[in-house]
């Protein structure tokens, strides 16, 4: 709910879709190309001041939707730089720093470029964008129902734990253990119950294997584009000028 609540919000909320995923795929590109760490840093840093700055993201939700990847980035650079030598005796290879630095100054100007893109722009214009890119109608069907399910969902499991913590399910280790085991036992009867009634609500309404909504309009989008492609070729230029 973090990423669509800030998408909602968003200064570039009526931006087009194609445009916001042009100059992502262009950040993209940038980070792969650009060489050294110093650009690296700035391509991130410019990436990330484009969203809070310019869509005007709080920088409080770009940290939250990145914790857990940057959670996976610490670890892959400490593995990197601790190893065991020829004897089988672990110790830290100071000498992977400098990779170390990179891969991870790269990882985070990818990072920036697709929170950028997710923070703005919400999945109704996410769904319209994929379909004018010919994308299978089954795959965005199962991307709007697994969206559906997960904001029922976690509804449904705040409900239980707080009907719980007022029947004192939560007093110890072992009671909040039990507590939390059979939520998560009634979570799964309940997730079995819902598709059966999303299933027969789109029955009822003659669902022929396609699921609309009603597509935004962008009368700009085709000035957006050209700026978003201006503002992408200015990354990946200092990126090709930091390679070459």
């Amino acid at each position: 709910m973090l990423i669509d609540t800030a998408a909602y919000a968003s200064r570039w909320r009526g931006i087009a879709p194609s445009a916001k995923a042009l100059f992502a795929l262009a950040g993209v590109a940038a980070a792969w190309i650009a060489r050294s760490p110093a650009v690296l840093a700035v391509l991130a840093a410019l990436l990330v001041l484009s969203a809070v700055v310019g869509a005007r993201v709080p920088p409080r939700a770009l940290l939250a939707a990145a914790l857990a990847p940057l959670g996976f980035l610490l670890l892959a650079c400490l593995a990197m730089l601790a190893g065991p030598d020829r004897q089988g005796d672990w110790h830290w290879r100071l000498d992977m720093l400098p990779v170390a630095a990179c891969t991870a100054l790269r990882a985070l100007a990818v990072l920036a470029a697709l929170l950028g893109f997710v923070l703005t722009t919400p999945l109704p214009d996410l769904l319209a964008l994929l379909r004018r890119l010919r994308v299978p109608e089954l795959l965005l069907d199962l991307m709007a129902l697994c969206y559906r399910m997960l904001a029922v969902l976690r509804q449904a499991w705040a409900d239980g734990v707080e009907a719980q913590r007022a029947r004192q399910g939560y007093r110890g280790w072992s009671q909040a253990w039990r507590s939390t085991g059979m939520l998560a036992g009634h979570m799964a009867l309940q997730v079995w119950q819902r598709a059966a009634a999303l299933q027969m609500a789109a029955d009822a309404r003659s669902y022929t294997g396609t699921l609309r909504f009603l597509p935004a309009s962008h009368p700009r989008a085709g000035r957006q584009n050209a700026q978003a492609i201006l503002a992408g070729t200015l990354l990946v230029a200092l990126a090709v000028g930091d390679r070459w």
